[in-house]
């Protein structure tokens, strides 16, 4: 028995088709050669933006970041030691530490990189105040389910409670931006 996609396919093709579409079927079957001939014949092939996504969910970027940056500071300390070794330990990993910062923490404020948290203060807002686009809600929601009570849970309080008097009008927005400036380098 013939496969019913097959035969819905092609009475498509054969009988529906405009001449744009034929284009477009033409394409699709040179392309689709081509990753036969590329890949055999793997039922299905590689889907660039699902495994991207798949990495980085397996992927822990942190722990990477974090073993990427000792080995650049164990290897600084290699070179001062082989360049310079009448420093003391104390010496080199004073020196060591201004070239490479041994907290990689240091922008980031409850665990969330600064710039992170600043595109989740401005998302709040928006969505506080009634500014925020529909669909960017929906995004949103659809990525994270009820992303305002989130990111309301991982703002740290100082943050909490400036959001809150802009909120309630207790401070103009010139102020609020200050205040969360200054929060932020804390």
């Amino acid at each position: 028995m013939a496969d019913p996609e097959l035969v819905s396919t092609l009475d498509y093709i054969l009988n529906r088709c405009d001449e744009k579409s034929i284009e477009a079927v033409a394409t699709a079957v040179v392309r689709r050669k081509k990753e036969l001939a590329m890949f055999g014949s793997i039922s299905t092939l590689p889907n660039p933006g699902r495994l991207a996504k798949e990495l980085s969910s397996q992927f822990n970027l942190d722990g990477v970041i974090d073993g990427l940056q000792r080995n650049i500071r164990d290897y600084a300390i290699r070179i001062i030691r082989q360049e310079a070794p009448e420093l003391t330990d104390d010496q080199i990993n004073e020196l060591a530490g201004t070239w490479i910062p041994e907290n990689k923490n240091q922008n980031e404020n409850n665990g969330i990189p600064q710039s992170v948290l600043i595109s989740m203060i401005d998302q709040f807002i928006s969505f506080s105040l009634g500014r925020m686009e529909k669909e960017e809600d929906h995004a949103l929601r659809k990525e994270m389910g009820a992303w305002p009570d989130k990111y309301w849970k991982s703002f740290p309080n100082q943050i909490r409670l400036i959001i809150t008097d802009y909120l309630k009008g207790k401070i103009e927005e010139k102020d609020f931006n200050t205040r969360i400036s200054l929060a932020l380098l804390k």
